[in-house]
């Protein structure tokens, strides 16, 4: 490992609770120190879709200059109330809703959502939600070697192709651990 261990209070807590919870699909640390360190270079506004128990938007909350607004926006009810109490005391301001809900707080400097969340979001309302130059963080992959790019099963990832072929954005797919990679696309 090439960064420390210790995660940040904020995101601790949300860790916890995805546990507590049984929400096992949440950021995985080496996401997570990635999404801090991209999140330290822009302005404006910063931006999680499907927030879950809390810890992506957490992270970037921990990377983040002080005056950086930091949105989450959460599909089920049920979850996005416990990603409020598992936030609150932090400056995060978390919405009920889906990615259209995240209109209203645009443009992004950075939006980050994993795999299950891209796959129902349309990428020409992904484009519309960050501004120019503006990072839109995908995470969830499993890294590919080859063009196509792969699922482990073999399949062809029409996903991920159709994110690194966009011409609205210039993108491309990093490993973040041996068995995870994020797709990295930046508005044109």
């Amino acid at each position: 490992m090439s960064t420390p261990d210790e995660v940040p209070e904020l995101v601790s807590r949300a860790l916890h609770q995805s546990l507590v919870t049984g929400w096992l699909q949440t950021t995985r640390n080496e996401t997570g120190r990635l999404l801090a360190t991209l999140a330290a270079g822009r302005r404006g506004t910063v931006a999680e879709a499907g927030t879950g128990s809390g810890a992506g938007v957490a992270w970037l909350r921990s990377g983040a200059w002080a005056d950086t607004h930091v949105v989450c926006v959460e599909r089920d009810a049920e979850r996005a109330t416990r990603a409020r109490e598992t936030l609150e005391g932090s400056d995060i301001e978390v919405l009920d809703g889906g990615c259209d809900t995240l209109r209203s707080r645009a443009p992004f400097s950075l939006l980050y959502m994993n795999r299950r969340t891209a796959e129902h979001v349309d990428r020409d309302l992904a484009w519309e939600l960050v501004e120019a130059s503006g990072i839109v963080v995908i995470d969830d992959f499993e890294p590919s070697s080859e063009w196509p790019p792969r699922e482990f099963c073999g399949a062809v990832d029409t996903l991920r192709q159709s994110w690194l072929t966009d011409e609205r954005f210039a993108s491309t797919e990093v490993a973040v651990a041996p068995d995870l990679a994020v797709v990295l696309a930046v508005r044109r």
